[in-house]
């Protein structure tokens, strides 16, 4: 059963809204007819419209794909990363190029192209230390360490690409990626900084063909390198796009998809080099499929995704599993929703379970319908007895980053593990605004005017209370 759920009221309202919002056939564009035929001269205009159209669907399509793709070559180019490597995020400025990253816990990552690498080996040292796999359109493969199948033991894992015989002995435990690129995630869960740090000093990961004498696991910070791992914009996307294609496999499900991206120049096995007229259907595809993604992501109108019926806080993630597939349904808009925002997914990270995983909620304009402006000041009051088993946190992130908020402060998050203030009742006011209230800097989140932001509330731990709604909170208000 979905813990989610609208009245059919409601829904109703939803649709006659977008209803009476939807443009009239008037107002569009009109084709000049000959008869029950479009008119020669349209001809040209009726293609231009068809192949954007087409390309607005394929960026939607390539989201996921193309920002791991985006965050391997950064990986690569700036910190000369290789597939032996571990590149650690632990502050605030390392996190600015994640697309929503938390801003508590310290990300371990290493993306693997497997048809350079062949078969992958990553070594578990045993303690707290979790971590998981998933291909590059972002499907989860499976977990390692304390939620994996060694619970914390550690030992070796093998990841295989697609068809690809395992070579290794008995002891090492397998992961078969249904693609040629593989992200893996890892993070300590020792409070102990120190002991964490020590815990990943001693991952290995190297090629299973050295395994006799494998190369050092480097663990690599961005040291102040600037750096964006989200989905560039124009045709830079499409660049992006047709070189993580030439090391991907095609899948059956995509192949209507990779046809239609022939006809705008982008094919496997030959250069990116698109007449004048492409170039230019690529870069209008890429200007309009960021704005449906904005309002995709922004502007929801999925079903069911109001936590509370009488609140604006919905679910982020819209997608029913790790494998963006409802049934036999492939649920296109959802996965598009959540990967132009994000980078990820995990089923724990929509949890059915109290005590369990984590819970996302979201919220990107106001109580009248207005984007939230940097320039104004906001406040949100969380409710007594937040239901967190482990912590609470609310993330302010740039609309158009999707990254942290960049600011002054250099810091866009206050959480349970901060020293905010409570009120007698143990409520929490927090300030989203320019400037600090006096006295309550503690419970302040700085914004930047002439940006647009939004907020994740995060649940580490989700208890009964936030599952059964018998805990509610505020909607993030305006300050008048």
């Amino acid at each position: 059963m979905r813990i989610n759920s609208i009245s059919k009221s409601a829904v109703a309202i939803v649709s006659v809204v977008i209803a009476a919002s939807a443009p009239s056939v008037s107002a569009q564009n009109k084709i000049a007819m000959d008869g029950d035929l479009p008119a020669r001269s349209a001809v040209p205009q009726i293609f231009h419209d068809m192949d954007v159209a087409q390309g607005t669907q394929l960026y939607l399509w390539a989201l996921p794909l193309v920002a791991f793709a985006q965050w391997q070559y950064e990986q690569e180019r700036v910190f000369g990363a290789t597939s032996s490597d571990i590149c650690m995020y632990v502050s605030y400025e390392d996190k600015l190029g994640i697309l929503t990253p938390n801003a508590t816990t310290p990300y371990l990552t290493s993306l693997v192209d497997l048809g350079k690498s062949g078969p992958l080996v990553v070594d578990m040292p045993p303690g707290l230390i979790a971590g998981g796999y998933s291909d590059f359109w972002q499907r989860e493969i499976g977990a390692m360490g304390e939620l994996g199948p060694d619970k914390g033991r550690g030992g070796k894992y093998i990841v295989l690409a697609p068809g690809a015989k395992n070579p290794a002995p008995a002891d090492y435990r397998v992961m078969q990626s249904p693609g040629m690129n593989v992200f893996i995630g890892l993070r300590t869960l020792d409070p102990d900084p120190e002991r964490g740090m020590a815990l990943v000093r001693k991952i290995k990961i190297y090629p299973y063909s050295q395994r006799n004498n494998p190369p050092a696991t480097r663990i690599i910070t961005p040291d102040g390198r600037k750096w964006y791992g989200g989905q560039p914009d124009g045709i830079a996307y499409w660049e992006r796009l047709h070189a993580i294609l030439q090391s991907e496999n095609i899948e059956e499900r995509d192949r209507f998809f990779v046809g239609q991206l022939k006809s705008l120049g982008i094919e496997k096995g030959k250069p990116f080099n698109p007449t004048p007229y492409q170039r230019q259907i690529l870069e209008e595809s890429a200007s309009s499929g960021r704005q449906m993604a904005e309002v995709n992501a922004f502007a929801k109108r999925f079903p069911n995704i109001l936590h509370w019926p009488d609140r604006k806080w919905e679910y982020v993630i819209t997608m029913d599993d790790s494998s963006q597939q409802l049934g036999d349904i492939y649920q296109f808009d959802e996965r598009s929703a959540w990967f132009y925002e994000a980078v990820t997914f995990s089923n724990a990270m929509k949890s059915t379970t109290p005590g369990a995983g984590q819970a996302y909620l979201s919220e990107y304009s106001d109580a009248d319908g207005n984007w939230f402006d940097g320039a104004k000041s906001y406040h949100l009051h969380v409710s007594s007895a937040p239901p967190a088993k482990n912590f609470w946190s609310l993330t302010l992130y740039d609309t158009s980053t999707r990254s942290l908020v960049e600011n002054a402060q250099k810091r866009a998050d206050r959480s349970s593990r901060n020293d905010v203030i409570k009120n007698a009742d143990g409520s929490v006011d927090l300030h989203l605004s320019p400037t600090a209230p006096a006295g309550k800097e503690n419970n302040w989140i700085q914004t930047v005017p002439g940006r647009h932001w939004f907020a994740y509330f995060r649940l580490y731990g989700p208890e009964v209370p936030y599952f059964d709604k018998s805990w509610k909170m505020d909607d993030i208000q305006l300050d008048k």
